[in-house]
């Protein structure tokens, strides 16, 4: 019988009582959370990145922290304390005001939970990529009286791209796979709505094997888009060596 549970296609059939519309759904939320933390996490890696090269003493010290504690502690951990611990101390705050407590949804706290972890190693990703743009390109641009904030938009953000898309994309793949991790606090991402229809039905194997199909299928396609992205920025750079 258990030969039968693996080849029964009709379990993956996107209608009852096929499971493969739920599987769908779970793998669009798991796409929702990786995309919203990453993009936190990049604004944050921005912020840090740029704070730790010119920002006072104090900020430093405060981001070397926080890259140091998130980079050192296991992610399932911070996820599990950000959610509950988060979601806790945000109502505390609240009620110093009168405010009552507030239901965060599990989207929400998922993207925040990716974007915080993400945010500390797009900081080192993006420090070093500034780094390596060479200072005379600044100074050129600084000679020609433009202000800080045009040598930001117009010199550092595009001489540094092609430094720091490699380590970006991994972040990117990274975010993906850190989804999975949110089944453990009954988010309905991918791995979680697997688990249950395998759990269910006990086709484990055709659920599972479903569900790595779809994962591989954002990494091939994420892989296309990176490549694209990563030419475009590198335009010209080979000439430039």
């Amino acid at each position: 019988m258990a030969s039968d549970s693996i080849v029964n296609w009709s379990l993956l059939a996107l209608s009852a009582p096929g499971w493969g519309g739920v599987l769908l759904q779970g793998f669009f939320n798991s796409i929702q959370i990786a995309v919203g933390g990453f993009a936190l996490g990049m604004a944050l890696g921005v912020g840090g990145a740029f704070g730790k090269l010119y920002g006072g003493p104090i900020l430093r010290d405060l981001l070397e922290c926080y890259t140091t504690v998130v980079r050192a502690v296991p992610e399932l951990v911070l996820i599990l304390l950000l959610y509950y611990a988060g979601t806790d101390l945000l109502n505390q705050l609240l009620a110093l005001f009168g405010i009552g407590p507030v239901d965060i949804s599990g989207l929400m706290a998922g993207i925040f939970v990716i974007g915080v972890v993400q945010g500390a190693y797009s900081t080192e990703v993006l420090r070093g990529a500034i780094k390596a743009v060479p200072a005379g390109q600044i100074e050129a641009a600084r000679a020609y009286g433009m202000s800080p904030l045009k040598v930001l938009r117009r010199v550092t953000l595009p001489a540094m791209l092609p430094y720091a898309i490699p380590g970006l994309s991994n972040l990117w793949l990274i975010a993906t796979k850190d989804t999975a991790l949110l089944a453990v606090v009954g988010f309905s991402e991918l791995t979680l709505v697997t688990r249950q229809a395998a759990g269910t039905t006990k086709a484990y194997l055709l659920f599972f094997l479903a569900a790595g199909a779809l994962y591989l299928a954002l990494t091939l396609i994420s892989n296309i888009f990176i490549g694209m992205l990563e030419r475009h920025a590198r335009r010209g750079f080979a000439e430039q060596r």
